[in-house]
């Protein structure tokens, strides 16, 4: 029954979500840790760090982790399937008709209203991920500078992530071992 309820879960999450996968942490968030409470928020803070470095969509990372921890391998299954699937049918669905609408107005102008609350949705998440990852004035300069070097001087994503977690790694090994 766990199986069914995972995918039932991870489907409602991924059909309300527009934005992609940081759009869909506050729904992941309320589900998962909140109403089911599969994970804790500390939890949660580390898988959003772990999908973040791993290859693939990230939103079916934390849903395959999820469904992992409370269901091994079908649960997994289970949770991936219902993250992916409603946006396939919704891209199926755009693919058969967009010709229809590629030139409509209205569609047009939905989606340039759209944007905006794509933008804030990520936001959100991500000043909730600043508080939880203790992010302060002292150390605020670190994503800051990791902003900066992606998109203004087009330093790869994935140099950051290594550069991060070996830097992550000396510090809590050498520098301030964890109590």
């Amino acid at each position: 029954m766990m199986n069914c309820e995972l995918f039932k879960t991870f489907f409602k999450i991924g059909m309300f979500t527009i934005g992609g996968g940081y759009a869909m942490i506050p729904l992941i968030e309320e589900e998962v840790v909140n109403k089911h409470k599969w994970v804790s928020k500390d939890e949660m803070l580390d898988l959003i760090a772990i999908a973040q470095s791993c290859p693939g969509v990230f939103a079916i990372n934390i849903a395959t982790f999820v469904g992992y921890k409370l269901r091994k391998t079908l649960g997994a299954i289970a949770a991936t399937i219902g993250t992916a699937l409603p946006s396939f049918l919704i891209i199926l669905a755009i693919a058969i008709f967009f010709k229809q609408f590629e030139d409509n107005r209205f569609v047009a102008a939905m989606f340039r209203g759209i944007r905006p609350a794509v933008v804030a949705l990520i936001a959100v998440p991500t000043f909730r991920m600043a508080q939880r990852a203790k992010i302060t004035w002292t150390n605020c300069w670190i994503p800051i500078a990791c902003a900066l070097a992606i998109w203004g001087l087009g330093v790869s994503p994935i140099y950051i992530i290594l550069i991060a977690g070996l830097g992550g790694y000396a510090y809590g090994t050498y520098i301030k071992p964890t109590e």
